[in-house]
Protein backbone atom coordinates (compact mmCIF):
# COMPACT_ATOMS: atom_id res chain seq x y z
CA UNK A 1 0.00 0.00 0.00
CA UNK A 2 2.82 2.32 0.70
CA UNK A 3 4.81 1.73 -2.58
CA UNK A 4 1.25 2.42 -4.38
CA UNK A 5 0.64 5.75 -2.62
CA UNK A 6 4.65 6.69 -3.24
CA UNK A 7 3.35 5.68 -7.20
CA UNK A 8 0.57 7.53 -7.26
CA UNK A 9 1.88 10.53 -5.14
CA UNK A 10 5.35 10.50 -7.99
CA UNK A 11 3.06 10.52 -10.88
CA UNK A 12 0.61 13.61 -9.45
CA UNK A 13 3.96 15.19 -8.86
CA UNK A 14 4.72 14.59 -12.59
CA UNK A 15 1.65 15.55 -14.19
CA UNK A 16 1.91 18.77 -12.23
CA UNK A 17 5.21 19.43 -13.65
CA UNK A 18 4.43 19.30 -16.96
CA UNK A 19 1.07 21.43 -17.05
CA UNK A 20 3.39 23.99 -15.43
CA UNK A 21 6.14 23.49 -18.10
CA UNK A 22 3.38 23.81 -20.77
CA UNK A 23 1.93 26.97 -19.00
CA UNK A 24 5.07 28.66 -19.17
CA UNK A 25 5.49 27.79 -22.85
CA UNK A 26 2.47 29.23 -24.07
CA UNK A 27 3.31 32.21 -21.85
CA UNK A 28 6.55 32.93 -22.93
CA UNK A 29 6.62 31.52 -26.39
CA UNK A 30 7.01 34.69 -28.62
CA UNK A 31 10.15 35.34 -26.19
CA UNK A 32 11.20 32.10 -26.55
CA UNK A 33 11.55 32.43 -30.18
CA UNK A 34 12.52 35.42 -30.91
CA UNK A 35 15.51 34.29 -28.36
CA UNK A 36 16.60 31.85 -30.55
CA UNK A 37 15.86 33.44 -33.68
CA UNK A 38 12.41 32.09 -34.33
CA UNK A 39 10.69 35.47 -34.92
CA UNK A 40 9.04 36.50 -38.41
CA UNK A 41 11.61 38.36 -40.17
CA UNK A 42 10.86 41.72 -41.72
CA UNK A 43 9.52 41.56 -45.03
CA UNK A 44 11.55 43.07 -46.88
CA UNK A 45 14.66 41.02 -45.69
CA UNK A 46 12.18 38.01 -46.42
CA UNK A 47 11.96 39.55 -49.77
CA UNK A 48 16.27 39.82 -50.08
CA UNK A 49 16.40 35.47 -48.94
CA UNK A 50 13.14 35.17 -51.51
CA UNK A 51 14.74 36.44 -54.69
CA UNK A 52 18.12 37.25 -54.38
CA UNK A 53 19.23 33.96 -56.16
CA UNK A 54 16.65 34.48 -58.78
CA UNK A 55 18.64 37.82 -59.44
CA UNK A 56 21.88 36.32 -59.17
CA UNK A 57 20.67 33.75 -61.37
CA UNK A 58 19.57 36.02 -64.26
CA UNK A 59 22.93 38.22 -63.90
CA UNK A 60 25.03 35.54 -64.25
CA UNK A 61 23.12 34.27 -67.34
CA UNK A 62 23.30 37.72 -69.04
CA UNK A 63 26.69 38.28 -68.17
CA UNK A 64 28.13 35.15 -70.07
CA UNK A 65 25.56 35.83 -73.03
CA UNK A 66 26.73 39.59 -73.65
CA UNK A 67 23.62 41.42 -71.93
CA UNK A 68 20.42 38.75 -73.30
CA UNK A 69 18.42 36.33 -71.94
CA UNK A 70 17.66 35.06 -75.37
CA UNK A 71 20.49 36.49 -77.55
CA UNK A 72 19.18 37.47 -81.40
CA UNK A 73 22.99 37.60 -83.62
CA UNK A 74 25.46 35.80 -81.43
CA UNK A 75 28.58 33.38 -81.59
CA UNK A 76 28.66 30.11 -79.22
CA UNK A 77 31.98 29.62 -77.04
CA UNK A 78 32.24 27.57 -74.40
CA UNK A 79 28.45 26.74 -74.88
CA UNK A 80 27.18 30.05 -74.37
CA UNK A 81 25.49 32.11 -76.73
CA UNK A 82 27.70 35.70 -77.29
CA UNK A 83 25.80 38.30 -78.66
CA UNK A 84 27.45 40.35 -80.82
CA UNK A 85 27.35 43.77 -79.47
CA UNK A 86 29.05 45.36 -82.32
CA UNK A 87 28.39 43.63 -85.62
CA UNK A 88 28.95 43.72 -89.55
CA UNK A 89 28.68 41.57 -92.19
CA UNK A 90 30.59 43.68 -94.95
CA UNK A 91 34.53 44.02 -95.63
CA UNK A 92 36.65 46.82 -95.12
CA UNK A 93 33.78 48.66 -92.66
CA UNK A 94 33.33 49.07 -89.12
CA UNK A 95 30.55 47.32 -87.03
CA UNK A 96 27.37 48.99 -85.83
CA UNK A 97 26.36 49.58 -82.34
CA UNK A 98 23.68 46.28 -81.93
CA UNK A 99 22.99 47.31 -78.10
CA UNK A 100 23.84 51.47 -77.93
CA UNK A 101 21.37 51.58 -74.95
CA UNK A 102 23.17 48.48 -73.24
CA UNK A 103 22.84 49.40 -69.72
CA UNK A 104 19.19 50.00 -69.97
CA UNK A 105 18.78 46.63 -72.26
CA UNK A 106 20.46 44.81 -69.43
CA UNK A 107 18.62 46.48 -66.85
CA UNK A 108 14.66 45.18 -68.71
CA UNK A 109 16.43 41.58 -69.24
CA UNK A 110 16.23 41.52 -65.78
CA UNK A 111 13.45 42.32 -64.97
CA UNK A 112 11.58 40.51 -67.00
CA UNK A 113 13.74 36.94 -65.66
CA UNK A 114 12.60 37.45 -62.40
CA UNK A 115 9.25 39.27 -62.44
CA UNK A 116 7.62 35.74 -62.30
CA UNK A 117 9.39 34.66 -59.16
CA UNK A 118 9.16 37.84 -58.01
CA UNK A 119 5.10 37.90 -57.82
CA UNK A 120 5.88 34.72 -55.67
CA UNK A 121 7.99 35.44 -53.55
CA UNK A 122 5.25 38.59 -52.54
CA UNK A 123 2.46 35.68 -52.75
CA UNK A 124 4.40 33.88 -50.33
CA UNK A 125 5.38 36.34 -47.77
CA UNK A 126 1.65 37.35 -47.49
CA UNK A 127 0.73 33.08 -46.60
CA UNK A 128 3.22 33.42 -44.33
CA UNK A 129 1.99 36.14 -42.37
CA UNK A 130 -1.43 35.09 -42.60
CA UNK A 131 -0.84 32.01 -41.18
CA UNK A 132 0.80 33.37 -38.50
CA UNK A 133 -2.60 35.61 -37.94
CA UNK A 134 -1.69 38.58 -39.62
CA UNK A 135 -4.64 40.19 -41.33
CA UNK A 136 -2.47 40.73 -44.61
CA UNK A 137 -3.08 43.73 -47.18
CA UNK A 138 -1.00 43.59 -50.24
CA UNK A 139 -1.24 45.92 -52.97
CA UNK A 140 1.41 45.54 -55.94
CA UNK A 141 3.28 47.95 -57.94
CA UNK A 142 5.72 49.51 -60.39
CA UNK A 143 9.28 47.27 -59.97
CA UNK A 144 12.74 49.24 -61.05
CA UNK A 145 15.98 47.43 -61.52
CA UNK A 146 18.85 49.39 -61.74
CA UNK A 147 23.08 49.11 -62.18
CA UNK A 148 24.39 50.78 -60.14
CA UNK A 149 28.28 50.96 -58.12
CA UNK A 150 28.97 47.95 -57.20
CA UNK A 151 25.19 46.63 -57.09
CA UNK A 152 22.36 45.65 -58.93
CA UNK A 153 19.80 47.03 -57.19
CA UNK A 154 15.50 45.92 -57.49
CA UNK A 155 12.52 48.14 -56.30
CA UNK A 156 8.91 47.43 -55.74
CA UNK A 157 6.39 50.21 -55.34
CA UNK A 158 4.46 47.80 -53.59
CA UNK A 159 2.42 48.71 -50.00
CA UNK A 160 1.61 45.89 -47.55
CA UNK A 161 0.04 46.38 -44.41
CA UNK A 162 0.15 43.61 -41.58
CA UNK A 163 -2.47 43.77 -38.84
CA UNK A 164 -2.40 41.90 -35.53
CA UNK A 165 -2.62 43.90 -32.37
CA UNK A 166 -1.72 46.78 -33.94
CA UNK A 167 -1.03 48.05 -37.89
CA UNK A 168 2.54 47.80 -39.92
CA UNK A 169 2.69 49.55 -42.96
CA UNK A 170 5.60 48.82 -45.32
CA UNK A 171 5.49 50.96 -48.62
CA UNK A 172 8.82 50.72 -50.27
CA UNK A 173 11.29 47.12 -50.99
CA UNK A 174 14.13 46.42 -52.48
CA UNK A 175 16.16 43.46 -53.09
CA UNK A 176 20.22 43.91 -53.77
CA UNK A 177 22.78 41.87 -54.92
CA UNK A 178 26.91 42.95 -54.71
CA UNK A 179 27.68 43.07 -58.50
CA UNK A 180 29.88 45.05 -60.01
CA UNK A 181 27.84 44.76 -63.48
CA UNK A 182 27.62 48.58 -63.69
CA UNK A 183 31.66 48.73 -64.13
CA UNK A 184 31.84 46.40 -66.16
CA UNK A 185 29.24 47.11 -68.58
CA UNK A 186 30.80 50.91 -68.79
CA UNK A 187 34.28 49.55 -69.82
CA UNK A 188 32.15 46.98 -72.73
CA UNK A 189 30.86 50.55 -74.17
CA UNK A 190 34.25 52.14 -73.97
CA UNK A 191 35.51 49.10 -76.13
CA UNK A 192 32.72 48.94 -78.62
CA UNK A 193 33.11 53.02 -78.91
CA UNK A 194 36.58 51.57 -80.52
CA UNK A 195 35.44 48.62 -82.17
CA UNK A 196 32.48 50.77 -83.66
CA UNK A 197 34.99 53.87 -84.65
CA UNK A 198 38.52 52.26 -85.71
CA UNK A 199 37.72 48.26 -85.83
CA UNK A 200 39.59 47.28 -83.04
CA UNK A 201 40.56 48.34 -79.50
CA UNK A 202 43.56 48.02 -77.27
CA UNK A 203 43.08 46.06 -73.91
CA UNK A 204 45.99 46.41 -71.97
CA UNK A 205 45.21 50.08 -71.75
CA UNK A 206 42.43 49.24 -69.72
CA UNK A 207 44.12 46.71 -67.16
CA UNK A 208 46.91 49.11 -66.64
CA UNK A 209 44.17 51.80 -65.57
CA UNK A 210 42.04 49.30 -63.89
CA UNK A 211 44.43 46.98 -62.13
CA UNK A 212 42.00 44.27 -60.56
CA UNK A 213 40.43 44.17 -64.11
CA UNK A 214 41.62 41.06 -66.64
CA UNK A 215 40.31 41.97 -70.26
CA UNK A 216 40.76 38.74 -73.02
CA UNK A 217 40.83 39.46 -76.47
CA UNK A 218 40.30 35.99 -78.52
CA UNK A 219 39.93 36.36 -82.09
CA UNK A 220 37.72 33.88 -84.57
CA UNK A 221 38.84 32.90 -87.29
CA UNK A 222 35.37 34.28 -89.17
CA UNK A 223 36.62 37.56 -87.77
CA UNK A 224 34.64 37.80 -84.74
CA UNK A 225 36.63 38.86 -81.87
CA UNK A 226 35.31 37.74 -77.78
CA UNK A 227 35.87 40.24 -74.77
CA UNK A 228 36.10 38.61 -71.60
CA UNK A 229 35.84 41.05 -69.01
CA UNK A 230 36.56 39.90 -65.38
CA UNK A 231 37.27 41.13 -62.42
CA UNK A 232 40.38 39.68 -60.52
CA UNK A 233 38.62 40.15 -57.09
CA UNK A 234 35.28 39.15 -57.51
CA UNK A 235 35.72 37.14 -60.49
CA UNK A 236 32.39 38.44 -61.86
CA UNK A 237 32.61 38.81 -65.45
CA UNK A 238 30.94 40.15 -68.60
CA UNK A 239 31.57 38.75 -72.43
CA UNK A 240 30.23 39.61 -75.12
CA UNK A 241 31.13 39.66 -79.24
CA UNK A 242 32.11 42.22 -82.02
CA UNK A 243 32.94 41.23 -85.52
CA UNK A 244 34.33 44.82 -87.54
CA UNK A 245 36.47 46.04 -90.11
CA UNK A 246 36.43 42.36 -92.09
CA UNK A 247 39.28 41.64 -94.12
CA UNK A 248 38.82 39.31 -96.93
CA UNK A 249 41.16 35.90 -96.60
Amino acid sequence: MINKRGQVTIFIIVAIVIIALIVLIVMFYPKIKSTLGFETKNPNERLQDCLESEVEEAVLKLSLQGGSIDPESYILYQDNKIEYLCYTDEYYTTCTMQRPLLQNHIEAEIKNAITNRADQCFDEIKEDYEGSGYTVNLKKGDMTVELLPKRVSVSFEHELTLTKQHAENYESFKVVLDNNLYELVSITNSILNWEARYGDAETTTYMNYYHDLKVEKLEQSDGTTIYILTDRNTKNKFQFASRSLIWPI
